[in-house]
């Protein structure tokens, strides 16, 4: 107890010491702002929750120092913080405008999702100068294409990404499955063990279309065309299409999937089942790993475990990817130059390394121990084969449409084709009225 004590009262005095110094030499950071108010430049950054205001207290004070060593690496400036709100469409859709306008803030973050939105816009500033050419080699592919604008030039950098894995309880299915038909027989095997089968979102819910559009890419199916019109139901892609629905659809009637998926639209579904003890197999976010660490007891845990999502065949894979990027607005060379180090600095590795969020380049899972965990190398295995959603304007009713048609498919009220013709014509509709 007396040596916990002396700890305590070190660690007291540390960090006093530490606060005495940080005013000492004028840092001051709070909510709003970084740096010495009387600070020459100012950058403005709207930000998500990735920095001092994290909801997490532990990673508030995490985001707080990095911020404070970076302001430190430059002096001269400071940093004028502004906070999203938690309707990212419409405060994406709000930056979008201002910077058409040239009101926009100095940097921003801007979601992976609409990242080609602006690249159109043509309302990004390049960052290439600031980033090596090995740097950017180590993006993931589907990172690198993002971020890459028609002239060559990168025009943002996406720091943290996600992806969709196959879950299982290895006790039951030893095995990972390759191909659809493969987890079809270990859903149906599973039931053996009074297990209810393979879950998945099947609800409206954005992951509904985000995690089985894998198995539309998977074969290389394209959503849209060049000009961002759909294109799902023309063409290739159309027998594409029908047999990745069908793959759903079959999963269900078969009663390898309960017909409850239809109603699922929430990743805790599946943490739950899985601490009841009901399900050995879901398709899930590389992020629910943790959580099931944190819900279930360690021998139960330790049966838990991942692999790519099945294809058709074993050699067609596609996982859905997210993520944010970090970009900039400015007209001032040192300003764009000033977000793009806030990328490097603070984003590119440690804030990936503070929040446990994957890092787009590859070489990162190695110089971080946190990830270059077998588990994070996994991800990173299956990251290569990462596709984003298509950030054009049409995309959200696309995919509310497809979100409709699995009501109709997975419920078995209408035949795939026809539910698929009713979602596409939907989707043209939507895209013509653009």
């Amino acid at each position: 107890m007396k040596k916990k004590r002396l700890q305590s009262l070190i660690l007291a005095s540390t960090m006093l010491m530490g606060a005495t110094t940080a005013m000492a030499a004028g840092d001051i950071i709070t909510g709003d702002s970084v740096g010495p108010a009387d600070a020459e430049n100012t950058l403005v950054f709207r930000m998500t929750t990735d920095g001092p205001r994290n909801n997490d207290p532990e990673l508030a004070a995490g985001y707080s120092d990095l911020y404070r060593k970076f302001i430190a690496n430059h002096p001269g400036w400071k940093m004028e913080l502004q906070m999203m709100s938690g309707d990212i469409n419409q405060e994406q859709a709000r930056i979008l405008e201002q910077a058409q306008s040239g009101n926009a803030p100095d940097c921003a973050a801007v979601d992976s999702f609409v990242l080609s939105r602006f690249k159109e816009a043509g309302v990004l500033k390049s960052f290439s100068p600031y980033f090596s050419a090995e740097e950017i080699s180590q993006l993931f592919p589907f990172v690198r294409e993002g971020v890459t604008g028609e002239d060559g030039d990168i025009y943002a950098w996406w720091w943290s990404t996600d992806l969709r894995v196959l879950y299982r309880n290895k006790s039951v299915i030893p095995d990972a499955p390759q191909t659809w038909e493969e987890t079809k027989q270990a859903a149906l095997d599973s039931q053996e063990e009074v297990m209810e089968g393979i879950l998945f979102n099947g609800a409206r819910y954005e992951g509904t279309t985000f995690d089985w559009l894998a198995n539309f890419w998977a074969q290389r199916g394209t959503l849209v065309d060049e000009n961002g019109k759909p294109s799902f139901a023309e063409g290739d892609n159309r027998q594409k299409f029908i047999d990745a629905v069908n793959y759903y659809r079959d999963l269900v009637e078969s009663g390898a999937a309960p017909k409850r998926v239809a109603s699922i639209g929430n990743y805790d579904d599946f943490n739950a089942a899985a601490a009841a003890g009901t399900t050995a197999l879901f398709v899930g976010g590389n992020w629910q790993l943790q959580q099931l660490r944190n819900t279930l007891d360690p021998e139960t845990f330790e049966n838990w475990t991942f692999s790519r999502l099945p294809g058709p065949t074993a050699d067609q894979r596609a996982t859905g990817t997210g993520g944010w990027t970090v970009a900039s607005f400015s007209d001032d060379p040192a300003k764009v130059e000033m977000c793009a180090a806030l990328a490097r600095e603070v984003y590119m590795g440690p804030a990936n390394a503070l929040q446990e969020q994957l890092p787009t380049r590859a070489d990162l899972y190695s110089e971080y121990d946190v990830f270059s965990t077998p588990t994070n190398k996994a991800f990173a295995e299956a990251l290569e084969t990462g596709h984003a959603r298509p950030g054009v304007p049409v995309y959200p009713e696309i995919s509310n449409q497809i979100q409709i048609m699995f009501g109709k498919v997975l419920t078995g009220s209408q035949e795939t084709e026809a539910a698929i013709d009713e979602a596409f014509k939907a989707s043209m509709d939507a895209y013509n009225r653009l």
